[in-house]
């Protein structure tokens, strides 16, 4: 399944334009959260306040219900994995390095619901630039007129191997936290699952 963007970790948070490949990597452990998990409210994006909403940099993982995560891939949880900050992890094909991130993936037969939200807190200004840059790699457009996910934002469509990547990324406070769906389906249903599923991880996480 093609990851929402392929840049390499960095060490320093003042290289902000390059915090985008942070959201990338993946391990077998490290989310150490609650183990229950609530109810998926099944929200709407469009429906979903998320002015206000406190996200904390941590591990989140644990608290995301089963059934919203087969509700957003359409069927049973073949796989998954969870990384924690400090984790080695294969950042891009072939490429490990440290991240400084906590995260995790799920996939089925037809897709992948990914969410990870960085560890070193993000300021505005470098949130505005995040932004930018999550709709700058190859193969990725601005969905125009998406719901906002926290401020700034930003909604980004990318194509790659025959399949879709929909994703969110939004700053809640001092937290950069990023969400994505990736599925065959091209149709236009997909942006509302999509939307459902982030605010499923952004419950989860606050």
């Amino acid at each position: 399944m093609p990851p929402v963007s392929r840049l390499t970790t960095v060490a320093a948070l003042g290289a902000v334009a390059l915090l985008v490949a942070l959201g990338l990597g993946g391990c077998d452990d490290g989310d150490s959260g609650p183990t229950s998990a609530p109810t998926p409210s099944s929200t709407p994006l469009d429906d979903f306040d998320s002015s206000g909403l406190v996200v904390g940099r941590t591990g989140f993982c644990a608290r995301v219900a089963p059934a919203a995560v087969e509700e957003a891939l359409g069927g049973s949880v073949t796989d998954s994995r969870t990384w924690s900050n400090g984790d080695r992890a294969e950042v891009e094909p072939g490429v490990t390095d440290v991240v400084h991130e906590y995260g995790c993936s799920w996939t089925s037969d037809g897709g992948e619901a990914r969410a990870w939200v960085f560890a070193p807190p993000v300021t505005i200004r470098q949130a505005r630039v995040l932004a930018r840059s999550a709709a700058g790699q190859r193969g990725c457009t601005t969905i125009a007129d998406a719901p906002a996910y926290g401020a700034p934002t930003a909604a980004v469509r990318c194509r790659a191997d025959g399949a879709v990547t929909t994703s969110f990324h939004g700053l809640f406070g001092d937290a950069w936290l990023s969400c994505s769906l990736t599925t065959q389906d091209r149709s236009a249903a997909i942006l509302e699952r999509a939307g459902r599923w982030c605010v499923t991880v952004a419950q989860a996480s606050s």
